[in-house]
């Protein structure tokens, strides 16, 4: 039980108790309110939006964690970046960062409960500590908080467009300009339910916006950077084949192309991740190494490419 007694006056209750409790995020303080967890001068209070008065004696209740369904399992970890708040590692080709039906353990989540048993409750029961996800066959830089603190402040640099995720993929074809950004709404596709489509706002599409930018030209292939200014399910790989040019080795969205070279997923990796650190204000920079499918993938393709333009 935490007691508070208020000394300011006029302020919301889950934003008077967001400061004095940094270390719960305001999401979790506002179901505690809702669950009926918290009492203001001994009556239980259920609305967030409560006026706090100096003076108010305010008690929180903060029930233990969960125990979670889910069983830690040891797994090696390609750890980029490690602290007492956060992690940033390189997610293989393959891994589904958290349960989900079909996938019930082997996730990135039972690894990570094995490495940092501290996880349980961050950020909610299922996905304790994720703060954004990655496809299963997308590889990379995934950053996971360590805290409630530190979950809430990287999700609002996300939200905020300060957190960067830069991504590198091998696409089919080659664009006509060097770079651009494709502004679309992604939603679930009207027919197919396990795959995302370009679905106007009004339909009930999410406003979503890709920067991209030409790498290298590969004859009738193309290694382009992407940046995430927001962050919908499948939103690269939607993207890019809207705009004609869908990710080699895309099982879901490269309508039946092929290289000849065997994928074990598409050729997307998010290569390198920018964030500030949640306590320190730090920048922190890290980069991810493409896994060895993507790079034998490249250099297949540049060999293809120097003997066509070499004449051979």
């Amino acid at each position: 039980m935490v007691d508070l007694h208020a000394e300011t006056t006029g302020e919301r209750l889950d934003r008077y108790l967001a400061e004095q409790l940094p270390d719960l995020s305001r999401s979790r303080l506002q179901k505690l309110i809702e669950q009926g967890n918290v009492h203001v001068n001994g009556e239980v209070c259920t609305s967030k939006k409560a006026v706090v008065q100096q003076g108010d004696w305010i008690q929180i209740e903060v029930p233990d964690a969960q125990p979670l369904a889910l069983l830690p399992q040891e797994m090696s970890l390609d750890i980029l970046y490690e602290d007492e708040s956060l992690l940033i590692l390189n997610k293989p080709t393959g891994l589904v960062v958290h349960p989900a039906p079909g996938h019930p353990d082997g996730t990135l989540v039972n690894a990570l409960l094995a490495h940092c048993p501290t996880l349980p409750g961050i950020g909610g029961v299922q996905r304790p500590g994720i703060v954004h996800r990655l496809d299963k066959d997308t590889s990379g830089a995934i950053v996971v908080a360590k805290t409630d603190q530190s979950h809430q402040h990287l999700q609002a640099q996300l939200k905020a467009k300060t957190a960067k995720r830069e991504y590198l993929a091998i696409v089919y074809g080659a664009p006509a300009g060097d770079r651009g950004v494709i502004n679309q709404p992604i939603g679930r596709h009207p027919i197919d339910r396990k795959k995302m489509a370009i679905v106007l706002e009004e339909k009930g599409g999410r406003k979503a916006v890709t920067h991209w930018n030409v790498r290298e030209r590969l004859d009738n292939y193309t290694l382009m950077d992407f940046e995430l200014e927001t962050g919908r399910t499948h939103q690269i790989r939607v993207h890019s084949a809207h705009i004609g040019h869908p990710i080699v080795g895309d099982p879901t969205y490269s309508f039946g192309h092929s290289v000849g070279v065997n994928l074990p997923g598409q050729a997307l990796h998010a290569w390198r991740l920018s964030l500030q650190h949640p306590i320190s204000g730090e920048l922190i920079q890290v980069m991810a190494e493409p896994p060895i499918a993507f790079k034998t993938l490249l250099e297949v393709l540049r060999r293809r490419a120097h003997s066509q333009n070499s004449g051979l």
